[in-house]
């Protein structure tokens, strides 16, 4: 266990890159913030270091080392936190190297909206499937994603691929678009071996995209709604696809 009290120590200047995509692809690591998201990232992923204010040292000694927890001001926590207001913790883990195959699950097609990325993320966690393709996305392992996953993304198997590859990687799995208009009601599919294909907040699917996808959902409206949220819809889309 060790003190950090300056702007400038080469372990501050690290938590302060890894914000940015650039460093988190160069030093394969990504931050995670607040007690219950680190908590949980640290039972499947491999922590690098944690850094805490001393009023939570007890707290972060329940779940690492003493080895791997450095003590900070609230000076250096405000440099390096995302938040705005700040939870007092903040760890570092290496992003993990993904061997396995494509598997049951979802693609996120150019979501951009961390948020709804995250809630994305948290939704197929919740359905217990392994798979998350990003293809053209905002950055998975982005802190703001991170946080909205509430650490559930350590269960998954993340996929950041090109839609070329993916089309090359899938295999016998097919794919399927959730779409506005014109596709089946879930009760009509059979979601055995889909990847369900979830697009762009404002844009949804690219036309092309969509024409390689073997399946189209469409959720039916009652209330005549043109169309939800990319987070809202496609976690409804998953209860009703994967929750059976």
């Amino acid at each position: 266990m060790q003190t950090i009290n300056s702007l400038d120590n080469p372990k501050v200047k690290l938590l302060d890159q890894l914000k940015h995509k650039k460093y988190r692809k160069q030093h394969s690591k990504f931050l995670a913030e607040g007690f219950n998201t680190c908590s949980t990232l640290v039972q499947k992923l491999s922590l690098n270091s944690i850094f805490t204010l001393e009023e939570h040292l007890e707290e972060v000694k329940k779940i690492t080392p003493e080895n791997k927890i450095f003590i900070i001001n609230k000076k250096i926590l405000n440099k390096i936190s995302n938040a705005t207001t700040p939870s007092g913790i903040i760890a570092i883990f290496d992003i993990p190297k993904t061997k396995a195959k494509l598997t049951e699950g979802i693609i996120l097609a150019q979501i951009q909206d961390p948020g709804n990325m995250g809630t994305l993320i948290r939704t197929a966690a919740a359905m217990n499937l392994k798979t998350v393709v990003s293809v053209e996305s905002v950055d998975v392992w982005s802190p703001k994603v991170v946080q909205a996953t509430a650490g559930t993304i350590a269960n998954l198997n993340i996929f950041e691929i090109s839609w070329q590859e993916l089309l090359e990687k899938k295999d016998k799995l097919e794919l399927c678009a959730l779409v506005v208009k014109d596709g089946k009601d879930a009760e009509d599919i059979d979601f055995k071996n889909k990847l369900l294909v979830i697009g762009n907040e404002a844009q949804g699917i690219p036309k092309e995209w969509t024409k390689d996808c073997e399946k189209k959902l469409t959720l039916q409206m009652p209330g005549k709604t043109e169309s939800l949220n990319a987070a809202v819809a496609g976690s409804v889309a998953m209860y009703l696809a994967f929750s059976k």
